[in-house]
């Protein structure tokens, strides 16, 4: 693998993590410190998103988002990592070592703990949320899978997701009365809720094409890695922004047993992808000298 290879690859791990940290914060604040009444209509200014699982993947997103406190939120996105990890064994038909397996079950069991005591639980949130990991889960790998076909590239999906599904997005939210309460909403006479918002579709595009470009140069399980590491800064802010996390000490351990499992799942996962890209280097210098040695 060439240093430019190697450079696109983290570069885009490291983009797709800030835009999904950033984006994350954005959209707390105007959903509920600004109280924003419509996080489909807030999609719709996002919508550069493989067409229904991107619309599933930013609405149900957004109502997690504002429905739960972002360490609960963080929290529960892990399961997508479990997600990911089962499509890419039946889709890509790819396997796992048992360390990677056993510290995605104990994230598992983190986010478990946590939630048996999220003195401010939500029904709703929580449906949305699990939901998200799906949508996520399904979306990280058909983009993978969909970036193999000749022809498509990046721009390619970025430009016919947004072409097919802004119409039928638009329609939902019209008739769900969405639509209305965004355009009544009266913080659009505020200049800060504008730029926050106007910050926020900005960043929804941009987001999309982190990940695009990061699915591209990485793996599908790489991209959710990725996440997984962000989503440590996420939380621990997150106690502080929005106000609607409520402190408990299980809660707390939880959290952090979930996090401190998803750190060692990244570490595992990157360090067996260094590992099997070393040993695939030595044997094609044989196969060269082989082959040249035969010549």
């Amino acid at each position: 693998m060439t240093l430019n290879v190697r450079l696109m690859k983290f570069v885009s791990a490291v983009f797709y993590a800030f835009c999904s940290f950033f984006i994350i914060v954005v959209n707390k604040s105007i959903l509920t410190e600004y109280k924003f009444p419509s996080f489909m209509f807030l999609g719709i200014g996002q919508i550069f998103p493989l067409p229904l699982l991107y619309m599933g993947n930013h609405v149900t997103g957004l109502g997690g988002t504002k429905k739960l406190s972002l360490p609960m939120f963080t929290v529960l996105r892990k399961f997508t990592i479990l997600i990911t990890m089962i499509m890419e064994f039946r889709i890509l038909r790819k396997s796992f070592a048992p360390p990677l397996v056993c510290s995605v079950l104990a994230i598992v069991v983190g986010a478990l703990v946590a939630a048996s005591s999220d003195l401010s639980f939500n029904a709703e949130g929580y449906t949305f949320v699990l939901l998200n990991d799906v949508f996520t889960a399904a979306s990280g790998v058909y983009t993978k899978k969909k970036l193999g076909m000749e022809g498509l590239g990046k721009y390619g999906v970025l430009f016919y997701n947004a072409f097919i599904i802004i119409i039928p997005t638009v329609l939902a939210s019209a008739y769900t009365g969405d639509l209305q309460k965004a355009l009544t909403f009266e913080g659009w006479m505020s200049v800060t809720f504008i730029f926050h918002f106007l910050l926020s579709c900005v960043m929804g595009f941009i987001l999309m094409y982190s990940i695009i470009l990061c699915s591209f140069y990485n793996t599908a399980l790489t991209t959710t890695v990725v996440g997984a590491i962000k989503n440590v800064a996420v939380m621990y802010i997150g106690m502080f922004i929005g106000g609607d996390y409520i402190f408990s000490w299980t809660n707390f351990i939880g959290l952090n047993i979930c996090i401190s499992a998803a750190l060692i799942y990244s570490y595992i996962t990157f360090h067996s992808s260094v590992s099997s890209e070393s040993s695939v280097k030595p044997a094609e210098d044989t196969l060269s000298a082989h082959i040249t040695e035969k010549t």
